[in-house]
């Protein structure tokens, strides 16, 4: 048996081309990534390098600011995850520490009268801007170019997932209508080699939440995947201009297990920053996740019972950041606990 490799870097143009036989390659290829660890690499796509380039700038800008002015928009100020996310706000991997990354949460521009906002729609409202970021109107320009751009290129991946499944590319159509996405500026600081990689990992193991995820790496590593089949850590080089693209636990749901959700982590170990742009495409909050076509054999049954992506995604993230908050609240109460022993021990 050949020993496992890192996700492969499929040619995307293929699916806007006319040459047939090289579509149909790019499906299969997709198809067999889907089943095996549910991660590949694409280049080729429409998102232009120059746009990348210039979102990863914006990146490194927020991330260059004070703490207390990135802390003005903290997204612990509203309901609807946009904003800042402080350093060790989230844990996606019992058993180890809060993790050793701050990001910035954006999506469309939802504005308070809009019926998701009102309806308290998954991850709906208002996004909130650095006002003391340098050439804020352009940094709020670039992000939500990139925003868009990325959009729809998740929209095409789910095209191609659709033709491995059997059925027309815009299939997924009522999925991405009126889709709602996340997209996150991450800064993993850099970590002395010697640390205890188990409490300062930048993301722990972990699957992702919703449909499909389209990362953009900058030049530093740091991404591993697992190769359920083998149980080996396999290294994602970054390789520019390329997104890895990923399924989430509620397409693997859809899929009825048949599609991977794989388990992922980021430890940077490299002594250096890294930047990533993470697009978390989640879907329509009203849609209603039911087993996909071709995923069951005849007469098999759905594993699991519909479930609309605003009930799937949200249990998720309150699992993730609940962790985070139980687990400081231990640490708190064990250093409380010394106190009164250190006391004694000076009387």
């Amino acid at each position: 048996m050949s020993a496992p490799t890192a996700p492969p870097i499929l040619d995307f143009a293929a699916f806007y081309g006319s040459d047939v036989d090289a579509k149909e390659k790019l499906v299969e290829d997709v198809r067999k990534c889907c089943l095996r660890n549910g991660f590949f690499q694409i280049t080729g796509h429409r998102v232009k390098l120059d746009l990348q380039k210039r979102v990863m700038k914006c990146s490194q800008r927020f991330f260059d600011l004070p703490l207390d002015e990135k802390l003005q928009i903290d997204k612990n100020l509203n309901s609807f995850n946009r904003g800042y996310e402080l350093l060790r706000s989230q844990m996606l991997e019992a058993g180890t520490g809060p993790e050793l990354k701050e990001g910035l949460y954006i999506g469309e521009e939802i504005p308070e009268d809009h019926p998701y906002f009102v309806q308290k729609k998954l991850n709906s409202g208002p996004n909130q801007w650095p006002q003391t970021v340098s050439d804020r109107e352009e940094f709020q320009k670039t992000t939500m170019e990139y925003y868009h751009a990325v959009f729809e290129l998740a929209k095409d991946v789910l095209g191609v997932i659709a033709l491995t499944l059997g059925v027309d590319s815009n299939f997924f159509h009522p999925l991405t209508d009126g889709a709602v996405a996340t997209m996150r500026y991450l800064h993993y600081p850099a970590q002395p080699k010697d640390e205890d990689e188990r409490l300062n990992r930048g993301i722990g193991a972990h699957t992702d939440f919703g449909c499909v995820t389209l990362l953009l790496q900058d030049e530093v590593d740091g991404l591993q995947v697992l190769d359920a089949p083998s149980g080996q850590w396999l290294d994602v080089k970054p390789v520019e201009g390329a997104y890895v693209v990923n399924l989430g636990d509620l397409f693997m749901r859809m899929a009825n297990d048949k599609y991977k959700s794989n388990i992922h982590r980021v430890i940077n170990k490299s002594g250096q920053k890294r930047y990533s742009i993470p697009f978390f495409f989640s879907g329509n909050p009203d849609y209603l996740c039911e087993c996909l076509p071709n995923c069951r054999a005849p007469g098999e049954p759905a594993k699991y019972p519909p479930i609309t992506v605003q009930d799937m995604v949200t249990g998720a993230y309150k699992e993730s950041y609940g962790r985070a908050e139980k687990y400081k609240k231990e640490i708190e109460s064990k250093k409380l606990a010394v106190v009164p022993s250190v006391a004694a021990v000076g009387a």
